[in-house]
């Protein structure tokens, strides 16, 4: 029972990593209809970000918690910063063309990002601090859980229930509605959709790049292809919780997150991306919008 305790909550740690950058990708889709490739990319660069910050302030000699919050704020805003000027780059003058061009245009942004990190700093892995002090409760649990884990759960319930209320009840969340509802009516009845867009990369860069702080932080080490990989499986956990759906991408990346976890555990690590991507096709082929998704009709 100790050892499914245990891949159940390790399961649990792996979807809220996967929740992080998945709600970012949902939120674009639901707005614009645009996969944003490059989101993992903006997750990798806040990870870069929180470890040059983080050792300046080691080198001043701030405290655990305040490196752990200023870190994270720097990462936050940094990214928030590349995530908008690529929508503004490599998106927005491509908004009427046809869907194969955008989709295009981010996978060139991907991996134009992987390369310039890669020529900023290095190809190897580097060591990241631990930066999330330890409880004391939890000590006599370190085989169930850790801190880090459970700072990570915390964050990414925190995120989601933010996210939900930004979107149902405030004036912003209001508008992001009905963009994504028809965009062309939205504009007719006065809302900027371009500040909608714009805020919307703004608040799934900022998830991502907090999510790569924690990450990085319970991992040890980054380097410049941790993007890719991560943005995959985010990209996987939102589809299958339903694409364009906030409590979807955390639904699907737990159930990602348990099933790789189980597999690992049960089966074989050698086995973990057979069965996450079996568990995708199998979704989609009985329920082809996600577990939480709605299946729209369109007029032909």
């Amino acid at each position: 029972m100790e050892y499914f305790l245990e891949l159940l909550l390790g399961g649990m740690t792996r979807g809220s990593i996967y929740a992080m950058i998945a709600l970012g990708y949902t939120m674009v889709y639901g707005i614009i209809e645009l996969i944003n490739f490059a989101h993992g990319e903006i997750y990798m660069i806040g990870a870069f970000t929180a470890l040059i910050v983080a050792s300046v302030l080691t080198l001043l000699g701030l405290n655990q918690i305040a490196i752990l919050l200023l870190a994270s704020i720097v990462a936050v805003i940094y990214s928030s910063a590349y995530g908008i000027t690529v929508e503004k780059i490599a998106y927005k003058p491509l908004r009427e063309a046809p869907r194969l061009s955008p989709l295009i245009s981010a996978i060139g942004m991907s991996i134009f990002l992987q390369n310039y990190v890669l020529l900023a700093q290095t190809s190897d892995f580097l060591p990241f601090p631990n930066l999330i002090p330890e409880f004391e409760f939890l000590k006599p649990y370190e085989h169930i859980i850790r801190t880090p884990e459970l700072v990570i759960l915390l964050t990414t319930t925190v995120v989601m229930i933010l996210l939900t209320v930004l979107i149902k009840y405030t004036k912003i969340g209001k508008a992001m509605r009905a963009t994504a509802q028809d965009k062309n009516m939205a504009m007719l009845v006065g809302v900027d959709v371009n500040r909608v867009i714009s805020i919307t990369f703004i608040i799934g860069s900022a998830t991502a790049a907090l999510g790569g702080v924690l990450i990085a932080s319970h991992i040890g080490q980054i380097n410049f292809y941790i993007g890719f990989i991560a943005g995959i499986k985010a990209f996987t956990a939102a589809v299958l919780g339903g694409i364009g759906s906030i409590p979807g991408a955390v639904l699907g990346s737990f159930v990602l997150g348990w099933t790789e976890s189980f597999a690992t555990g049960y089966v074989s690590s050698d086995y973990e991306d057979v069965f996450a991507f079996t568990l995708l096709v199998l979704i989609l082929i009985f329920r082809p919008a996600g577990l939480l998704g709605r299946s729209t009709a369109q007029k032909v």
